[in-house]
This record gives C-alpha cells, structure tokens and sequence, in this order.
C-alpha cells in the first residue's frame, strides 16, 4: 500500500498493528530457538563455567595484569551479539522473503518495513537481557568489579549493536534462501569471533594480528566494552571503528536490500 494509503490509518491503529507483528515475530522467533540458544544460553553456560576454573581467576601479567575471566566478559557478551545480528535477526527476514510475506504485505497497509522493525525490536531486547544478565552474574558470582563507565559501557553496546547488526541486515539483502543466510552468516561469524578473541584472546594476540583485530567490529567492540568495565570511558578508536560499521553497512543495507 502507499505511503498515502498508509497515513489515513489512524496513529493508535498503526501502534496496535506494529505491536501485533512484534507478538508474531516474537512467536517465530521462539519457533526457530537455534539463534537464541547460542545467543542466550551458550555464553551464559561459558560464563559459568569459565567462573568456576580457578587459573581464570587469577591475575595474570599475560593479560595484562588482569584475570583471564575479566577478559573474556566482554569478549561473551560479543558473542552474544554477533550470534544475534548475524544469524538470529536474517534468517527470519529472509524466510518472510522466500516465502513472499514481504511482497503480499506491500499490498496491505502493514509496511513490509515493519517486519524489520519488529526483528530489530526483538533480537535487540533479547540482546540486552542477555548482556545485563551476562554482567549481573560475572559481577556478584565471580567478583568481576562493577563498570567503572556505565555510561561508557552503553555508548559501546549501542555501537556495537548498531555495527552488527547493519552487518545482519546486509547479509539479509545478499542471501536468497533461508539456507544460504545460515551458510552466509555463519562463515561471518566464525572468523570474526576468532578476532573478539574467543579462541585466542586478544590480550596475548601476537602485535599484528591484534592489529587487524582492533579494526574488526567484534574487536573494536571487545576493547571499548572492556576498557568501559576496568578502566574508565573507552578510547575515542574502537567507537569509531563501531560506528563506521554502522554507518557503512547500515548505507550498504539500504541500497541492497530486496523485498522480493
């Protein structure tokens, strides 16, 4: 329908009809739990267990005079989000293009638009419930000190949020099937976590390798959130990297994105 059409429906109806696709996108999502599960339950069950080695709590000059489980906090909570915008937030869009709910809703006064709406609405606030609990449970279970810039802290959640999933979507305008989105995403995925520092953390990344890491979303978004949770308000680098992703994939989105 038209942008004309669409703006004789009354503002409370509009509201109520975007508030009924985020309960049905919410209910697919539920459907489809694989995203969420490795979103949601894997980092939490790493972060116990990583809480529960008692080498993980100790200080060590290797990581720079921190305990290897405060360097791997922020590099969970990456996890989480990246798991999240890469896979958790294409794979239904892409489905609701195969199957041609995007193009019959063109024909409705529900924009296909809204269907982006609600996915963002939904993979963002199980996101953040993840990344709270996430810090909740490394701070009064294992000791992890409160962040010394909260505000710091949410500046590089919002940007590392925003980077991902400007990457999610961008992998939603190339992929054509609900298959080729899960191969896409996943060979996105795997590599960038190697640069968060989930296999090697970047702490003892030899120099040009951390490099390469500093300039990638997820190792942008790992120094910002750990500098925010030890030190104080990150460095003004790693935000911009965050924000020339979401900036740039967010363009690039935009001009590729296909409805049909």
């Amino acid at each position: 329908m038209s942008t004309l059409s669409l703006s004789m429906v009354p503002k409370p109806t509009q509201r109520a009809a975007l508030g009924q696709v985020v309960l049905n996108e919410a209910r697919i999502t539920w459907r489809r739990p694989a995203p969420m599960i490795g979103g949601v339950a894997v980092p939490l069950i790493l972060i116990v267990v990583f809480g529960q080695i008692p080498t993980f709590q100790q200080k060590s000059a290797s990581f720079g005079g921190i305990t290897p489980f405060d360097a791997y906090v922020p590099i969970l909570v990456v996890f989480s989000l990246a798991m999240l915008a890469l896979l958790g937030l294409p794979i239904p869009l892409v489905s609701h293009r195969e199957l041609g709910v995007l193009r019959r809703l063109s024909t409705t006064p529900v924009s296909p638009a809204w269907l982006l709406v609600a996915q963002g609405i939904i993979q963002a606030a199980i996101a953040t419930f993840t990344t709270v609990v996430l810090l909740v449970v490394s701070i009064t279970a294992f000791g992890v000190s409160a962040p010394k810039s909260p505000g710091g802290l949410v500046l590089s959640f919002l940007l590392t949020t925003a980077g991902l999933f400007g990457i999610g979507l961008t992998i939603t305008a190339l992929a054509r099937t609900a298959g080729g989105v899960n191969v896409i995403g996943r060979l996105v995925y795997f590599p960038l976590m190697f640069f968060a520092g989930l296999w090697l953390p970047r702490a003892i990344m030899p120099a040009g390798l951390l490099d390469i890491s500093n300039y990638t979303p997820v190792g942008a978004a790992v120094e910002a959130i750990q500098d925010s949770m030890l030190t104080g308000f990150p460095p003004v680098a790693p935000l911009l990297v965050l924000a020339a992703y979401a900036v740039g994939f967010g363009f690039l989105a935009k001009r590729l994105f296909r409805w049909e």
